[in-house]
């Protein structure tokens, strides 16, 4: 893989970690600004809104330029409102800040996925995704711990200076490494007829499901283990780096196998997926189960989810950027979907025990949406070989 990938995912870590790190830094930037706790977590909710939003509008907007001046105009704009944040005494310009972030985080991401499936073979799309978003779980295992050990030491503003020094060599390696004229700029509504694709839109369906499966329990894992496996304060961490783990091996495991067997992946991984939830559910009180299922449903979560992303790249292969940006957006979306279903679960009288049930409901959903995909193309006279889902 070429040494210009890896250092797109070492932005795509950077990005990582300031999506994920304030979860550890609201009590500080709370009392730091003088607002209310829910106003400092809003923060996080105005990332995932900007990302939601910002991921096909950014990817239309940046098909007009090229790859170079759009990966790197997005992450200097991206390493400047982490600045204007780490200075800044105002609440509102730092929620402001947090929302122009997740612009160009969106922005980036789209581009970056198809410049790293431009920089491969055809048929290589899945692992050259799987280096990009082995960033993500990176951020998870070491970006955001280490955001919140800064934090805890050297206050809540040094995590920002942090991720936009991060930044600075992957900026270079965007001039020095992507060429200035690589990708076709394709206009607007060239990309925008990828939306007409139903196989597109069944995998980024997909993909929301499973990234809702999969932060629907994470964002709980913390509550289940004091409270249902009745671990220790202690092991909470252990918990989240197993699962962080998992993840990382997950995608490093769906970029050697999703692009030659992407059918075994997502009908294997996803049944194993299934499978592990409902175990999680059941076994949540036992110590050795809740830990080995940690592992395991991050690295199941990710390879099933990193997959479904390289198949909206195959789908979509005349509009990469708008892929990228759809995908992005959808896996958000899963983001804000799973734990926003896991708190009714909580609320409904399940308790912290329903969350990995609620992570299984919505694997079954997404192998519901699967069998309907494929009656609805049968019918339609798409044929054994047009399959709806991914190309095998």
């Amino acid at each position: 893989m070429p040494l210009a990938l890896h250092l797109l995912a070492l932005a795509v870590f950077a990005q990582g970690t300031s999506e994920f790190m304030l979860s550890g830094l609201v009590p500080d930037i709370a009392h730091d600004l003088g607002v209310s706790v829910p106003a400092a977590g809003a923060l996080t909710s105005a990332f995932a809104i900007g990302m939601i939003v910002g991921a096909p509008l950014m990817a239309v907007l940046a098909a007009r330029w090229s790859r170079r001046a759009a990966l790197f105009g997005s992450l200097s704009v991206f390493l400047l409102a982490h600045v204007v944040g780490a200075v800044t005494g105002d609440y509102g310009v730092l929620l402001a800040t947090r929302v122009v972030a997740a612009l160009a985080n969106a922005g980036f991401l789209a581009v970056a996925l198809a410049t790293a499936a431009s920089m491969v073979g055809p048929e290589a799309k899945g692992r050259a995704t799987s280096i990009l978003l082995g960033g993500t779980t990176l951020a998870c295992v070491v970006g955001v711990p280490g955001g919140a050990l800064l934090g805890q030491f050297l206050g809540w503003r040094a995590a920002f200076w942090a991720v936009a020094l991060i930044c600075v060599p992957a900026l270079v390696a965007v001039v020095r490494s992507v060429p200035a004229g690589a990708g076709t700029r394709v206009g607007a509504r060239a990309e925008l007829a990828a939306l007409r694709s139903p196989r597109l839109l069944t995998v980024l369906l997909l993909g929301a499901l499973v990234n809702g499966a999969t932060f629907c329990t994470f964002t709980y894992l913390a509550p289940v283990a004091t409270e249902v496996t009745r671990l220790g304060a202690g092991w909470v961490p252990v918990l989240l780096a197993l699962f962080g783990l998992g993840s990382f091996a997950g995608v490093s495991a769906a970029g050697r196998l999703s692009d030659t067997y992407p059918m075994r992946v997502l009908v294997l991984g996803g049944s194993a997926l299934l499978l592990g939830w409902i175990l999680f559910a059941l076994l949540a009180g036992n110590t050795t189960a809740t830990l080995v299922l940690a592992l395991v449903q991050g690295g199941l979560s990710f390879a099933v989810g990193s997959t479904l992303i390289a198949q909206a790249l195959y789908a979509a292969s005349g509009a990469p950027t708008l892929a990228g940006g759809l995908a992005t957006a959808a896996l958000n979306v899963g983001a804000a979907l799973g734990p926003w279903a896991g708190g009714l679960a909580i609320g409904g009288g399940l308790g912290y025990r329903g969350v990995p049930g609620v992570s299984a409901l919505l694997v079954t959903l997404a192998f519901v949406v699967t069998c309907v995909a494929r009656v609805v193309r049968g019918r339609a006279g798409g044929g054994a070989t047009d399959e709806a889902v991914v190309a095998s």
